[in-house]
């Protein structure tokens, strides 16, 4: 089968599109590289891909044309999209990368003749500050990424409502482990232990809770849908794990493993944040089989021994 994954480049993009190899399918990537970081490990992760036996498609959602990597495609995965809560990154940019990428990929696919299903990969963040409901409550996001993502998520699921476009949404909550993004939690916390510099810390941080999921798990509620998607579409759902850790226990985890204690840079609290992610997965269980396996402490021994080998001496400053 066929299948395309947007943001095949980045971080869950790139496990995914090396799971769907694994199972023998023909992937095509797209992913334009974006500069949110350091092009150099989007370039290692497309690398991975390609020997995973992937094809990496140069491409931007928002203005190139998408029509011969689309064509013939059975699925596509969407997950390409500017993350993160920055006070840095402009509202235009979340605009362009979230919701125009969405919506010119929605027309790249109209009317195709292949398609079984378009899923549409939205975040814990659309919940807003307190992310613990179920798929069928009000969305209230906190901030400029949430709305956005939501947007994106609606014109999916509009199109599949008005015009039969067969389509759905997951909702993934505190994605985790090898290939994060260098300015999230674990991997800024992974270098400043091992360079032993201070560890910038957002006041409140440490009593936030998350739902902290590794990748492999959110990769398995992903593939989920491939056999029968049909009964799903339209449908959203949660994935992510129903184990709650606070961030100060995430970070006496990661010190463990390496055998050093933090140093704190105090910041004040960041604008947008979440207070609190648990992931109610009930849906995802009952219909699609979904069931989180890995311990956190087992996650993240994992990430720190990838970003011993393939960042750290590396990449460590890009």
């Amino acid at each position: 089968m066929k299948i395309v994954v947007t943001g095949a480049a980045g971080f869950i993009g790139s496990h995914l599109a090396e799971r769907l190899c694994g199972q023998g399918h023909a992937v095509v990537g797209i992913d334009c590289l974006t500069d949110y970081y350091a092009r150099a490990r989007k370039e290692q992760n497309a690398a991975d891909v390609v020997r995973a036996g992937a094809r990496v498609d140069r491409l931007d959602l928002a203005s190139d044309d998408l029509t011969a990597a689309l064509a013939g495609a059975e699925f596509v995965y969407h997950l390409a999209a500017q993350p993160g809560i920055s006070a840095t990154t402009p509202f235009e940019a979340y605009e362009r990368n979230n919701v125009l990428a969405t919506l010119r990929l929605l027309d790249a696919l109209e009317g195709s003749e292949t398609l079984r299903c378009l899923v549409n990969i939205s975040t814990s963040s659309v919940y807003g500050a307190d992310a613990t409901d179920g798929e069928d409550v009000a969305p209230k996001p906190t901030s400029v990424y949430g709305v956005t993502k939501l947007c994106a998520e609606q014109l999916v699921l509009a199109r599949q409502r008005d015009r039969g476009t067969p389509a759905l949404s997951f909702r993934i909550f505190s994605v985790y482990g090898p290939r994060e993004r260098p300015e999230k939690l674990y991997p800024m916390l992974i270098h400043s232990l091992l360079s032993e510099r201070p560890f910038p810390l957002y006041e409140g941080a440490l009593e936030h809770s998350r739902s902290f999921t590794f990748v492999d798990d959110i990769v398995d509620g992903l593939v989920s849908v491939l056999e029968n998607p049909q009964p799903h579409l339209g449908e959203i759902f949660n994935l992510g794990s129903e184990t709650e850790r606070t961030t100060a226990e995430g970070i006496a985890v990661v010190e463990s493993i390496l055998g050093r204690k933090m140093q704190v840079e105090a910041l004040p609290p960041r604008p947008g944040d979440q207070r609190r992610t648990c992931a109610d997965i009930t849906k995802a269980a009952e219909r699609l089989g979904y069931r989180p396996r890995t311990e956190l402490e087992e996650g993240l021994r994992r990430e720190v021994d990838w970003y011993r080998q393939r960042i750290w001496g590396q990449l460590e400053n890009a």
